[in-house]
């Protein structure tokens, strides 16, 4: 897998301490992105399965949040680390420049498989119009946080849409 860096106890990554994982590689470049180096995926180190799974979880009161860059760029390398995260009993946040609906509408095997292990997933492209620095967990207005597992709970506003997806 290719990696940009590893950041552990994030509190603005997701609900809780997160430790977050900065895949390389994006095609979405969206103008305003934040980690614009993470687009090209050569930008990344190479790290291995157990290379990850033994710096993550280093910490066992961190979850985990697979960020970038996209990590869905990568979801075929990524499935068996969330698989044995999932395993290893870690929540698990993900950032998309997807919505869900092309993920699904895109029906891409590993895709699909890497949404199996996401309990939350944070969808949709950085759009500069819509930034919003007040928002929480996301950069622009037009993202959404996606809860895909029904064991995750938080309150629902209208500030921070929640969508309960199974």
């Amino acid at each position: 897998m290719k990696v940009l860096g590893i950041k552990e106890d994030s509190i603005v990554d997701g609900e809780g301490l997160r430790t977050v994982i900065y895949f390389a590689g994006c095609s979405h470049q969206c103008p305003g992105c934040h980690n614009p180096q993470s687009w090209q995926l050569h930008a990344g180190n190479d790290y291995t399965l157990e290379e990850l799974l033994q710096r993550v979880c280093v910490n066992p009161l961190n979850d985990i949040t697979f960020s970038g860059g996209d990590p869905f760029f990568q979801a075929k390398n990524i499935v068996p680390l969330a698989k044995a995260l999932k395993q290893a009993g870690k929540n698990i946040w993900a950032y998309t420049g997807y919505t869900i609906e092309e993920l699904l509408q895109r029906g891409k095997q590993h895709e699909l498989e890497l949404l199996e292990y996401v309990d939350v997933l944070v969808d949709g492209r950085f759009i500069e119009k819509e930034k919003d620095l007040s928002l929480t967990y996301r950069g622009s207005r037009n993202q959404r946080i996606i809860y895909l597992r029904t064991s995750v709970h938080s309150k629902n506003s209208q500030e921070n849409p929640v969508i309960s997806v199974l």
